[in-house]
């Protein structure tokens, strides 16, 4: 059974919403799954997870929120080689450009990115379907 740290930052709550459903799925698929803001990781507790989800939405110019979830993000991603991580995130304008360019980030670390999701606004249930597929990979 693989315990999953689902860490995000939301300032609207759709990305909130898309961290429960990747909980869920990983609960649905028989793994423990702790939800957690990303202000309450850091990387002392990569040790206590077999996988990991993060989740931020797209701020400014397609680039991840920088006050609260960069500088955790900038702190655990060394410690991240060779665990599964996923990402996901919700976005309003553009395209999806931000999760393009945080998993070409996530690669050149070396992490093992299994897959990631993004929803417009309000995860539809077409993205929710994925936030659970996401949880179930990582279970």
């Amino acid at each position: 059974m693989s315990k999953v740290a689902v860490v995000y930052w939301s300032g609207t709550g759709n990305t909130e919403a898309m961290a429960d459903l990747v909980a869920q799925g990983v609960r649905a698929a028989g793994g423990t799954a702790d939800l957690v803001q990303c202000n309450d990781f850091s990387a002392d507790r990569i040790g206590d997870f077999d996988a990991f989800a993060f989740g931020c939405p797209a701020m400014g110019d397609e680039e991840l929120e920088d006050t609260e979830f960069l500088p955790m993000y900038d702190e655990v991603e060394p410690a991240l080689s060779g665990q599964k991580v996923a990402l996901f995130g919700s976005y309003d304008w553009n395209d999806g450009e931000w999760m393009e360019l945080w998993e070409q980030r996530a690669d050149e670390a070396g992490l093992n990115v299994v897959d990631s999701v993004i929803a417009k606004d309000y995860p539809d249930d077409d993205a929710a379907a994925e936030c659970m597929r996401l949880g179930a990979l990582l279970a």
